[in-house]
């Protein structure tokens, strides 16, 4: 656990201005913030009406921990409750006036180098977003079979050079660290890919952590359940990142029965929110509503 989490783990909330104008909050309404990571989005939602309440969830103990440390004024006046764990695995007790989920891996758990998210920093393979779950990406890495290694690359990481990747990363086992992992990879990949505006490893990388965390399969049942948890007229809206989670977010709202898209294309950041927080660039915001 860090030891100052209101100083070291930081996240800043994208789209927000977008998020909080989309969810249509009212006055004593209940809202769901199914992955709270800073608190940014929370504080927003509590901040809008004196008397509005949150349910905040996260999969990292961290995030819960700083938040209670920002927010301790709203925990005190019992407007603000938490849920640690998957918000896949949640079972609400009652129905809410809205719901947001902000996917995949927040800015604090890329900035801190012990959690292994980042190839910027020498680190272990961690890259669990519970660190009381087992399965870590070191385990993945040096365990997995080369074939079953590509698959996870191309599927997950869309990665065009995963069989060649795979092959090397099985030739230089074990491997026990970012910066090793991410060295194999930039040598495995032709030259020309190796000193572009994205680096070679970044594709593998988002595909471990997907797969660490079951981030894909999560978010699926995520938004399976998550409609019944509206009221009628409740909305629910959903940042992501990249394309396979857009994908989801995208056909599972338009697929839902009780759910109407309110974003016929996604709301992506306006360019002085790139220009100040260049990690939003990629960031989509879909919205749908309960019927």
């Amino acid at each position: 656990m860090i030891n100052n989490p209101k100083s070291s783990f930081f996240h800043i909330p994208v789209l927000s201005k977008e998020l909080i104008a989309n969810l249509n909050i009212s006055p004593n309404g209940h809202y769901l913030d199914a992955t709270v990571g800073g608190g940014g989005h929370t504080q927003l939602i509590l901040s809008a009406f004196g008397d509005t309440k949150v349910m905040a969830i996260d999969r990292d103990f961290d995030a819960i921990t700083a938040t209670k440390s920002n927010l301790q004024e709203s925990i005190a006046s019992n407007r603000l409750e938490f849920w640690h764990g998957n918000f896949a695995h949640y079972q609400p007790e009652r129905e809410f006036d809205g719901i947001i989920a902000d996917l995949g891996v927040n800015s604090s758990q890329l900035d801190l180098a012990h959690r292994g998210f980042s190839f910027r920093n020498n680190a272990p393979l961690d890259m669990r977003m519970d660190s009381s779950q087992s399965l870590t990406a070191e385990e993945i890495v040096n365990h997995t079979k080369e074939v079953e290694l590509a698959n996870i690359f191309y599927q997950y990481g869309e990665e065009r050079f995963s069989r060649r990747i795979a092959k090397a990363i099985v030739g230089k086992r074990p491997i026990n660290s970012t910066v090793k992992l991410a060295e194999i990879i930039a040598q495995s990949v032709p030259s020309k890919y190796r000193y572009g505006r994205i680096h070679p490893a970044t594709r593998v990388f988002q595909a471990l952590r997907i797969v660490v965390n079951s981030e894909l399969q999560s978010l699926e049942e995520f938004i399976e359940k998550a409609p019944h948890w509206l009221k009628i007229g409740g909305r629910i809206g959903i940042i992501s990142f990249h394309s396979l989670e857009d994908r989801i977010v995208k056909h599972r709202f338009r697929e839902s029965p009780l759910l109407k898209v309110i974003t016929k294309k996604p709301i992506i950041p306006q360019p002085d929110e790139e220009s100040q927080n260049p990690r939003s660039r990629s960031a989509k915001l879909r919205f749908a509503e309960r019927i």
